[in-house]
């Protein structure tokens, strides 16, 4: 089956403006008085030093996302083994899906246009919130302790954690795409700074929302975890580079 083409979204562009070269007031021109080659010249070498600085950051912000990770899955094991699997047969469940039947394109927009309805009060907000906020996710979390109610059975969290797992991945992968398509720089600076904030803050939100479903999962213990594990790294890279004992 021919597999659908994502399409851009407009409104991506507003989110872009968070993390990509900041655009010159049209009404007080740059550079005014200066030839328009030596403009451009200057211009050229500010968004490049821009694209170098993002790069450096997203890169330093990987050992954030390698610190998450390992906290995260460190905690998630804790949690009865008959919940962890769910997840993860949430998660293949998406992959499976979107590689070879269908690309759900229209359901992760929907959840932006959800998103965009609750945050309509603050402009800003609108347009950043659905790259950030896995809108499924947290709706399920909400619906969840309804069902557990009225349905106070194991199976219960089992079949909502698969869904947790499956709606993650979703927004993970088109949230990667919709960064990867629409990022043009060379350096891909744009979409590594990009995708790790996100990442790390789906990470951190993700987590706490499994905090308040399983006892045995501690955000705290994870946010501590996530914490030494970036300082070890970050020491250890300054003693390489500064050659320190």
């Amino acid at each position: 089956m021919a597999r659908k083409k994502f399409p851009k979204d407009k409104d991506f562009e507003e989110f872009e403006k968070l993390d990509v070269d900041p655009q010159s007031d049209p009404g007080v021109p740059e550079g005014v008085g200066l030839p328009p080659a030596l403009q451009s010249k200057l211009q050229a070498v500010q968004k490049g030093s821009l694209s170098v600085l993002k790069l450096a950051l997203g890169l330093s912000f990987m050992t954030f996302v390698y610190s998450s990770t390992v906290a995260f899955m460190s905690e998630f094991k804790n949690i009865d083994l008959k919940f962890q699997r769910p997840l993860w047969e949430g998660l293949v469940a998406f992959v499976v899906i979107y590689f070879f039947i269908w690309e759900p394109v229209k359901v992760y927009q929907k959840g932006q246009k959800i998103l965009e309805a609750i945050f309509k009060f603050f402009a800003p907000l609108v347009k950043v919130a659905p790259y950030v906020l896995p809108i499924y996710t947290i709706l399920l979390f909400c619906i969840y302790p309804i069902v557990r109610f009225f349905m106070p059975y194991d199976e219960t969290l089992a079949y909502f954690m698969f869904l947790f797992g499956f709606s993650i991945a979703l927004h993970l992968v088109f949230g990667a795409k919709s960064l990867r398509t629409k990022q043009s720089d060379f350096l891909k600076a744009n979409y590594i700074f990009g995708f790790t904030l996100v990442y790390i803050i789906d990470v951190l939100l993700f987590s706490l929302l499994l905090n308040l479903v399983f006892d045995k999962f501690s955000f705290v213990e994870f946010f501590n975890v996530a914490y030494k594990t970036s300082q070890d790294i970050i020491v250890a890279i300054i003693k390489q580079i500064f050659v320190l004992n």
